[in-house]
């Protein structure tokens, strides 16, 4: 079982069991989020199988809504050895605010638009400095 746990997943290989793309690999390694466990002879990056669970966290955290940025402060404190559950929940809070105004603001814009066309007129404006009156 040792063995196991020490052997190293080339870039290509962490690909194929993640699905993410080997140049999200790298970005992802440039921000931090990832960590290769160093490099072949040949300067092939080498992962730990670790790196599935870091790979499968920042898909669902970024699916939730989280940033790369967001997450990796998340990270950051799982590296430092301690349980990150109280920041993802404030972080889901603010994301969740977030949303609440988001949709609030696209409920004004559906009414605005909608009672925009139920006072369409289908007369043509012939005033040169009207592009359409319905909106102006």
């Amino acid at each position: 079982m040792l063995t196991q746990d020490k052997k190293l997943y080339l870039i290509g290989q962490v690909k194929n069991l993640s699905g993410i793309p080997i140049r999200t690999i790298r970005y992802y390694e440039s921000l931090g989020l990832v960590e290769s466990s160093g490099r072949t002879e040949g300067g092939f990056r080498q992962f730990s199988i670790a790196v599935l669970t870091r790979l499968a966290f920042i898909k669902r955290a970024q699916s939730l809504g989280l940033s790369l940025e967001e997450i990796r402060d998340i990270l950051q404190v799982y590296d430092q050895g301690q349980p990150p559950c109280d920041e993802i929940k404030e972080k889901l809070k603010d994301k969740l605010s977030q949303i609440d105004s988001q949709i609030s603001q696209l409920l004004t814009l559906r009414s605005e638009i909608g009672e925009l066309l139920a006072d369409w007129n289908n007369e043509a404006s012939q005033q040169e400095d009207i592009i359409c009156p319905i909106i102006q």
